[in-house]
């Protein structure tokens, strides 16, 4: 009988920071019950260094595709967070297609030989719908194999949904789909009790903040509130976004630039331009000096404006650039028919805002008074908060709060490394919250089978 002997064993696989270990390990502690891991695969080292640091007696194994059925100690609960890339909206969502979609029958494969009591799999929001086959369903084939190999296949009651953790106390909206499986009874997953944080309630204060040339430009056209909840790029738009040309990244721009930066930013997005040009449509084209004269200066409000020396001084400022159109061409190559675009000689040159992924300092700024977006591995290092009078980035342990790690967690490793373990991992109190239903569980199967143990021994 589980929980006999008061002690639950398990094995974490693709742990990475161990969240979902530490919020069972909570939810057992509060009912006294004792717990021991006797697996743990993870290949990362920093991971396995941060894991090592924080917890004992760790039986840890490398790659699991090498590790044999007859190597794993027996357990009672196999924890999951296995790879999202193959389903993820960032990823190629190739899902079972690509070699790391298949970690899941590994985990299958593990589950059938060593036959646990249960499972917690975690896996990005994008796996719901992942190779959807009609667009009316509610999940798409990958999430539907899933379900039917540990339903039909390996006979247990299994619950899934998608969750947002800035529901469990914590300020940070972080959607993941759970799926959970014991042997004999369905886990509800369903009408937890909220809880809510914003971002003050887990900043910390007076740490050193961010004096670079960029930040100083940022400052000297914005006020601290002014920033909060500001992105900055110049790949969209927005009432909530920053353009380089709003805090003079290139050169401080005059009024009358600025407005004509801003208006011909939205314009050159505007289809009705690509069948005037005679290209097919982009997202952002180049406008002749014509064009933009028929949409600027707008109802007359500036006059005298030498429009061709305006443009061409942010031309040399680096906001724009004087460019031909592109037209889009087909390559037969050896991977199949491909599209690219290239420019098209033939058509008049146009100016165009200078646009992409640029290497900003800083992507966003976090509203204390808010909730922080998800936070990912490519862009924490790049997210700041304000602190006193200047902004500077995420701390180590603001991370870890983030996602509910308890005080006593310590990564240590360098901050880029952190970061890429935090945007990987789980949110620790939705795994505690999650266990709890789990041990309810357990528990009610316990009394029956004590019943019946008694029964049996009076008959």
């Amino acid at each position: 009988m589980l929980m006999k002997n008061k002690t639950i064993k398990f094995i974490d696989l693709f742990a990475g920071l161990g969240g979902i270990r530490l919020g069972f390990e909570q939810a057992c502690r509060e009912r006294g019950i004792q717990t021991e891991c006797v697996l743990t695969s993870e290949i990362k080292p920093y991971a396995i260094q941060t894991l090592k640091h924080n917890h004992e007696h760790e039986n840890f194994v490398g790659d699991i595709f090498q590790v044999k059925n007859e190597d794993i100690p027996d357990f009672d609960f196999l924890f999951g967070g296995f790879p999202c890339q193959p389903f993820s909206a960032s990823g190629k969502r190739h899902g079972f297609a690509d070699t790391r979609g298949t970690l899941f029958f590994e985990i299958e494969r593990i589950i059938k030989h060593k036959q646990p009591e249960g499972f917690i799999l975690e896996n990005v929001e994008g796996l719901v719908k992942h190779d959807i086959e009609n667009k009316g369903d509610e999940i798409g084939r990958t999430l539907s194999t899933i379900l039917y190999k540990l339903r039909e296949e390996l006979g247990y009651e299994v619950s899934w949904k998608v969750l947002d953790s800035v529901h469990f106390g914590v300020p940070q909206s972080r959607k993941r789909v759970f799926i959970v499986g014991t042997k004999n009874r369905q886990v509800s997953l369903n009408n937890f009790e909220p809880t809510y944080q914003v971002l003050k309630d887990i900043l910390e204060k007076d740490k050193p903040t961010m004096n670079t040339d960029f930040t100083k430009k940022l400052l000297s056209h914005f006020t601290i509130k002014e920033l909060y909840g500001k992105s900055i790029k110049d790949k969209r738009g927005g009432d909530n976004n920053i353009h380089s040309w709003d805090i003079g990244l290139k050169g401080e721009c005059t009024k009358t630039q600025l407005n004509l930066l801003n208006r011909l930013f939205k314009e050159r997005r505007k289809k009705q331009w690509a069948g005037e040009i005679g290209i097919d449509w982009m997202d952002g084209m180049p406008l002749t000096l014509n064009q933009i004269q028929s949409f600027y200066p707008p109802n007359n409000l500036f006059e005298n404006i030498d429009l061709r020396s305006e443009l061409d001084d942010l031309v040399d400022k680096g906001y724009l650039r004087f460019e031909h159109p592109k037209k889009l061409v087909n390559d037969d190559t050896e991977n199949g028919l491909t599209t690219s675009r290239i420019y098209d000689e033939t058509k008049p040159k146009g100016y165009n805002i200078v646009t992409g992924k640029l290497s900003f300092e800083v992507n966003k700024i976090l509203n204390p008074h808010d909730i922080a977006p998800t936070l990912v591995a490519t862009d924490m290092v790049k997210i700041v908060v304000p602190d006193g009078e200047g902004i500077r980035r995420l701390t180590k342990r603001e991370g870890l709060r983030l996602f509910g790690y308890p005080e006593n967690y310590e990564i240590p490793v360098k901050e880029s490394l952190a970061f890429d373990l935090l945007g990987n991992t789980v949110v620790v109190p939705v795994i505690k919250a999650i266990s709890d239903r789990i041990l309810d569980v357990i528990e009610v199967d316990n009394i029956f089978e004590m019943i019946k143990e008694n029964a049996e021994a009076i008959c």
